[in-house]
């Protein structure tokens, strides 16, 4: 069952700007239906990534063996359609792989759904910021590692840090490109897997507002 749950984001940054947002979010109430929703997005979003790259070609496929090798009959030797069969050298390959792309569906809804129901459940683990390295003309990766210290949020080895931004810029891309554990991802982005493996979650003002209003 699906409720619609207020909750209050206190920006970490003081400033003269609003000190906190409402946005609703549509949830799952239930743990059992929480964690098979979940679980669902989560195998949909593996199963697309997945691609079966190794291929190899079938005698239809290889290149040249257009010609008979030799007459059928009167040579003494085995009779030869072409020099591309499986059973000569440089001919196709019997069952070998194949390319093969994986696809899994699941509704916009339910996985929607899904994406909020994690977001609320790391509402405790959530910093919002009304902006972050806006004030820098050219990359930096020390002003990032002091800019999310300075928002209150980790940066260690064992602990997965999610950026999410409205805009992904050339120079925010460059800033945490170098910092291990960090992904930044554009709001339109957001997806199970990265919300699941991020211990401390980062979403700036504009972000909030997108994800409030349910655009992506």
């Amino acid at each position: 069952m699906s409720i619609t749950k207020e909750l209050q984001y206190k920006f970490s940054s003081k400033s003269e700007e609003e000190s906190s947002k409402i946005i609703k979010l549509k949830i799952i109430n239930e743990h059992k239906e929480q964690m098979y929703l979940i679980h669902r997005a989560l195998k949909q979003q593996l199963k697309n990534n997945r691609v079966k790259n190794a291929h190899s070609k079938t005698r239809s496929e290889v290149r040249g063996g257009g010609k008979k090798p030799w007459k059928q009959k009167g040579t003494g030797r085995a009779r030869a359609g072409s020099s591309r069969s499986p059973l000569w050298k440089g001919g196709g390959i019997i069952f070998g792989p194949r390319k093969k792309v994986y696809k899994s569906k699941i509704n916009k809804k339910e996985k929607r759904l899904a994406i909020n129901t994690i977001l609320a459940n790391k509402f405790s683990n959530t910093i919002i910021t009304h902006s972050i390295l806006n004030n820098i003309i050219t990359p930096s990766t020390k002003t990032a590692i002091s800019e999310i210290k300075k928002l209150g949020a980790k940066i260690e080895k064992q602990q997965k840090l999610l950026v999410i931004v409205d805009k992904k810029t050339k120079l925010l891309y460059l800033s945490f490109r170098n910092i291990d554990n960090l992904e930044l991802i554009e709001v339109h982005s957001v997806n199970v897997l990265s919300l699941l493996k991020a211990d401390t979650i980062i979403i700036t003002n504009c972000a909030l507002e997108q994800i409030n209003n349910t655009n992506f």
